[in-house]
């Protein structure tokens, strides 16, 4: 049975975590805090239907996955989508913007730009330092999937990062 201070030390422990995941895959950090908060309620309260026979950690990646999956499904997600897209914003990085940001920034938007099967393989891996066969049991997806995933995520990856001109590697 979880308790308050219990509730307390896994939102201490895992908040951060669950963010960065959430926000992966919503590209906006409002909606990831308040999917976090939700995945925090749920535990809360599915407390009597979750039986700790795996990981905790993996059930909240599991149950955060899936309400990021539900957002992206949702009417509310479509609407500022579809808002996005009739009045765009005009806010174009340009090259000397590019070459000041930091290059963790730049992979991170890099990332967000994948297709949602690569950034989900991409970030468990390399960001929840998870094993393929972690992600492969997580996603329910075979183990040659994920690996193919990680490869095509890495390709595109670097497709995307091909122009940019790396300030470690011109002052090294």
């Amino acid at each position: 049975m979880v308790t308050i201070h219990d509730l307390k030390e896994i939102m201490n422990d895992y908040t951060e975590p669950l963010i960065r995941l959430a926000y992966y895959y919503v590209k906006d950090p409002q909606a990831a805090e308040d999917i976090v908060q939700e995945v925090f309620i749920k535990l809360y309260h599915a407390q009597n239907t979750y039986v700790e026979c795996g990981e905790l950690k993996a059930f909240l990646y599991k149950m955060t996955a899936n309400k990021c999956k539900d957002y992206l499904k949702s009417w509310s997600y479509r609407k500022v989508q579809l808002q996005n897209n009739i009045f765009p914003s005009n806010s174009k990085l340009d090259v000397d913007e590019l070459i000041r940001k930091d290059e963790q920034t730049i992979i991170g938007e890099a990332i967000l730009k994948l297709p949602l099967k690569h950034r989900e393989a991409l970030i468990y891996y390399y960001f929840n330092d998870m094993t393929i066969r972690d992600i492969a049991s997580l996603l329910s997806t075979p183990e040659s999937t994920i690996k193919t995933r990680l490869r095509r995520g890495k390709e595109l990856l670097k497709s995307k990062l091909k122009n940019i001109e790396w300030e470690v590697l011109l002052n090294g």
